[in-house]
């Protein structure tokens, strides 16, 4: 049985587009999520076993899943239709779901969309008004065209962040899941809304492609571009090792940490010395001047160590906010999630649950149209729209 509450009404400047996704896991649908916080909508075309994110929770042994925070973030507010696209009929339904469409969104590989006709060629050709946003690992052409990738493979390790973010001879840590996954999502995203406005111009759809690599490539931009213009780049450091002590990680003597964000060195160093208040360091002809604290980083760092490890952080960070000292908190989840600045700034909003479901609050998108949104739309149970959606396509 169906739920009889109505969805919340549809606002934001995409009001009135249509999405079509046939998207899995994260990357391609965090695009189309994006759309449908912003308004459009956004049908979600499903096999009949599910988007296996649905199930995520299971593949770490989890059995009881009845709520999936990584996929309620990106499949809120969209109608979920199941089509069979191995049948002929199922294709054909597709087909003339596609042709209702202002945009599809697809993160299936290349070779699958090809061989049921849904690649990018196929699909501008039968529709030509159609914007076709493709989200793939590593790209449309190439040899690796049909690897899989995930965000991990293509966008961390593949572009070379992983490589980046510890220093030479060390093996990265275990990286977070889905980061990569929504910088590519709002990557795509951003190029769907551009082709949309070069349509309202031609009248003239076609493709939008990106991918994990080439995010995670531009995400890394300095490193890249330095190698490329000069070939070299600077070797990451440990934070004890680091050439920039003033835009270094410290932890106060109660446990707490924080991120000095003093990066203008001569403009902010006095500020740091009036607000540390210590003789040893404002006199010691080490650290007068930016070139001297760049030769004596790794003694300027031990320094502030020990000054830092013998004050509570509330002291520090008084001290700092009375000499505008610039810094930011190393925050915990639970810390953020309680920080009344992300609060304030709409970090958070409430989910519309379904009938006999417990409200409850998720991690809101990172984009306000004015003022940022306090309810967002249910979380699609599989195939709930189906008859709705395909019963309709005939009238």
């Amino acid at each position: 049985m169906s739920d009889p509450r109505p969805e919340v009404a549809a606002t934001g400047p995409l009001v009135g587009y249509r999405i079509v996704e046939l998207g899995v896991w994260v990357a391609g649908p965090a695009s189309a999520g994006l759309m449908a916080d912003w308004g459009a909508e956004v049908i979600k075309v499903e096999p009949p076993t599910g988007d296996p994110q649905r199930s995520i929770f299971g593949a770490l042994g989890v059995a009881n899943q009845q709520g999936v925070p990584p996929f309620e973030i990106d499949n809120r507010g969209k109608q979920s239709v199941v089509i069979d696209l191995q049948t002929e009929a199922g294709l054909a339904q597709m087909f003339e779901l596609l042709a209702t469409a202002d945009v599809f969104i697809t993160n299936v590989r290349p070779a699958a969309l090809e061989r049921l006709g849904l690649d990018h060629a196929a699909v501008i050709e039968r529709f030509p008004q159609l914007v076709y946003g493709s989200l793939t690992g590593y790209g449309l052409q190439g040899p690796d065209r049909d690897r899989a990738g995930y965000d991990i493979g293509a966008f961390w390790a593949r572009s070379g962040m992983a490589h980046t973010l510890v220093p030479p001879g060390e093996l990265p840590p275990a990286i977070r899941s889905g980061m990569g996954d929504h910088v590519t999502g709002i990557t795509l995203a951003a190029g769907v809304l551009a082709k949309l406005l070069e349509r309202e111009r031609t009248g003239q759809g076609g493709l939008v492609a990106t991918s994990l690599l080439r995010a995670g490539i531009y995400t890394i931009g300095w490193d890249v571009g330095i190698q490329l213009r000069f070939g070299k780049r600077e070797s990451t450091r440990s934070r004890e090792r680091t050439r920039a002590p003033l835009m270094n990680c410290y932890q106060a003597g109660d446990g707490r940490s924080f991120w000095l964000l003093t990066l203008e060195g001569d403009r902010h160093w006095p500020n740091l010395i009036a607000a540390l208040d210590v003789e040893a360091i404002s006199s010691d002809t080490r650290f007068m001047t930016a070139k001297d604290r760049l030769a004596n980083s790794i003694d300027l760092i031990a320094l502030l160590d020990t000054i830092f490890a013998e004050r509570t952080y509330d002291e520090i960070i008084a001290s700092f906010d009375t000499h505008d000292v610039w810094w930011a908190p190393i925050n915990s989840i639970v810390d953020v999630i309680n920080d009344p600045q992300a609060q304030a700034a709409g970090a958070f909003v409430a989910m519309d649950s379904h009938e006999g479901e417990a409200p409850y609050v998720g991690v809101n998108s990172p984009i306000d149209f004015g003022e940022p949104e306090t309810r967002r739309g249910r979380v699609p149970k599989l195939g709930e729209h189906t008859a709705a959606v395909l019963d309709g396509l005939g009238d």
